[in-house]
């Protein structure tokens, strides 16, 4: 409807007006991080902090009126720490700020539902402990609070992310590699204990304990522990990341991070040390992504990891590869048991290898081999005898992605599936930026992302681009002249660079957003294409349509789309950086709208 006037009214309220004085927008109704007297906060809505007192983009805290009837306080992707306890009111109720300067919740007819009082107003700004907000500090990191104001720390062993930005968490400021580089170092393990800190995250396992030695202990000898938090008779075993970590003045709670400690008479010329951390002739840092199911034989050091096999060996570890338990375009996996550990491992024959020596293929396992993270599968050793070449990794129990996506009855909820994308999408950040070798991986897609015991994503196939003869990593689908997971680049001849695999990782986004496959022909013609049925939906309005009836908060629901359609972009140049798709999948970066895929005229 055209718009013939605009006023600005005495109480801010900015109103657009048609041809017949009609309202047809104003601003009342679309409030950002401020509320003005008689403006109210509808059902649906939310108000949005900034990001300091200078930046006055959207920083983490949301005050939500939800369709419920509640209203709630929280930081970004973290459960409210204030609740008006309304819910089942009615899915109209509003927050009001009346011109006496007093808050109201008012039900659908307008009767004051509750009175907000100056000391609920009190317990949002946190001001009795300004710590208290999990989410308030970002990954890795603890909250300190410094009178009025709060200061995020990061834990030992990481650094700030943006040193400008305290939301944004820490990331570690070194690697296993980077210290373990010489024969000469022995490496071992210990516990760090952290004096008056806490980590309130849910742990993945706990254990009953009889102290401190216990529990240090408990987590040494579990590979996937990176801390241990000590509370009474209670071990809470934490893996990476770390989250809602904050000071605590109390004493019967005692924080345990996994260090481990190089000692040598001379580093080697080659090794890095990280800064500040020499100290009375030992290197100490924290344990990144500690190798996942290592080889109960083999000492951990990148000149003997991964091991080479006979192929006899593993005729005898895998039965004569009777259990079959995978195929792909790479080569055929089958099940095998290590006999003197039992520990159940899969083995990879791969199928039109390129024609490269022995001492290549030697060279591209230690490659791959140097290569540890959380969101790895970890390669265990490889097989070399002519032209048979196999390759052995740690055993993912719980299949692929696609098993816990397209499965019905097994649907992981909003939550967790959003989870599942930001370990992901860690996993590629290291592949593509952090290990010592970049590593595109050239063929994302469910099938390559497998689920270990916990239910925690880890990659598979990666550095294989490199084994395989070309047409390996060049296929298409076929269907409908698109292009599946495969970036457009590959047709056209260009250069293949990370952002490669940021439109595949795109794609499989989508599919988790959406728990379908990014091609279905079973659904109507118009449907059948996910990213083009995901673009329609955005661009009409109509997210919901993609989660059904799932209970998923708008703003989220959009923000990963966002993400999704950025990195599906045809244009290369147009995707974002890994690094970027997880700030912005974890929303700590501002996105704006997306062009449609096939545009060249946007950048991000």
């Amino acid at each position: 409807m055209p718009i013939s006037s605009a006023s600005m009214l005495d109480s801010g309220n900015y109103v657009l007006y048609n041809a017949s004085r009609a309202i047809v927008w104003q601003s009342f109704l679309y409030p950002t991080d401020t509320l003005l007297p008689t403006q109210p906060l509808l059902a649906g809505k939310e108000l949005r902090s900034t990001k300091s007192e200078t930046d006055h983009s959207s920083g983490i805290f949301r005050l939500a009126m939800q369709v419920d009837g509640n209203l709630v306080q929280y930081p970004v992707d973290t459960p409210p720490y204030y609740s008006s306890f309304t819910n089942g009111a009615g899915s109209n109720v509003s927050l009001n700020f009346g011109v006496d300067g007093r808050l109201y919740l008012l039900n659908d007819t307008g009767g004051n539902l509750k009175n907000i009082s100056e000391r609920e107003i009190a317990k949002w700004s946190s001001s009795t402990y300004r710590c208290k907000p999990k989410g308030i500090c970002g990954y890795n990191s603890y909250c300190v609070t410094m009178g009025e104001a709060i200061d995020c720390r990061c834990l030992l062993g990481f650094e700030s992310v943006n040193p400008g930005n305290q939301t944004s968490g820490c990331e570690r400021n070194s690697s296993i590699g980077d210290v373990c580089r010489s024969k000469n170092w022995n490496c071992n393990y210990t516990m760090q204990e952290l004096g008056r800190t806490w980590l309130e995250d849910a742990p993945y396992m706990v254990l009953s304990s009889s102290g401190k030695e216990d529990c240090k202990q408990a987590c040494l000898e579990d590979l996937n522990c990176q801390a241990a938090v000590l509370e009474d008779a209670s071990c809470r075993k934490q893996r990476l990341p770390l989250r809602y970590g904050r000071r605590y003045e109390g004493t019967s709670k005692v924080v345990f991070l996994k260090e481990v400690v190089m000692s040598s008479a001379a580093p080697a010329p080659d090794a890095v040390v990280p800064k500040g951390s020499r100290k009375n002739g030992r290197i100490v840092f924290l344990i990144i992504g500690l190798m996942n199911g290592l080889n109960s034989d083999a000492k951990w050091n990148e000149d003997v990891a991964p091991r080479p096999y006979a192929y006899e060996e593993l005729e005898k570890m895998t039965n004569n590869f009777n259990e079959e338990v995978g195929r792909g375009a790479s080569g055929t996996v089958y099940k095998g048991v290590i006999e003197n550990s039992q520990k159940l491992v899969a083995v990879k024959r791969l199928e039109k290898v390129a024609a490269e020596g022995d001492k290549e293929f030697q060279t591209e396992m230690r490659i791959i081999g140097r290569t540890h993270h959380r969101n790895l599968v970890r390669l265990l050793g490889y097989c070399l005898d002519g032209p048979k070449k196999l390759l052995v990794y740690e055993y993912m129990s719980n299949g692929s992605l696609a098993d816990i996506l397209f499965t019905p009855g097994r649907k992981p909820y909003w939550e967790e599936r959003m989870g599942v994308a930001r370990n992901i999408a860690r996993g590629f950040l290291y592949l593509h930026e952090e290990c010592d070798t970049r590593i595109i991986h050239c063929d994302i897609k469910h099938q390559n992302i497998l689920m270990d015991e916990y239910m925690c994503p880890k990659i598979s196939d990666f550095g294989l681009a490199k084994l395989l003869q070309p047409e390996q990593t060049r296929t298409t689908t076929g269907i409908r002249g698109t292009k599946g997971y495969v970036a457009p680049e590959w047709h056209r001849k260009m250069p293949i660079t990370v952002k490669a695999d940021v439109y595949s990782f795109g794609i499989v986004l989508l599919e988790i957003l959406c728990c379908r496959r990014n091609v279905d022909w079973s659904l109507p013609h118009d449907e059948a294409i996910l990213d083009e049925l995901v673009y329609h939906y955005f661009e009409s309005g109509e997210l919901r349509k993609l989660v059904g009836d799932e209970n998923i908060d708008r703003k989220q629901l959009e923000r990963v789309v966002k993400v999704g359609l950025w990195c599906i972009q045809n244009e290369p140049s147009l995707r974002p950086s890994m690094k970027k798709v997880l700030l912005m999948l974890e929303g700590t970066v501002d996105l704006p709208v997306p062009p449609s895929p096939n545009s060249f005229l946007s950048t991000i």
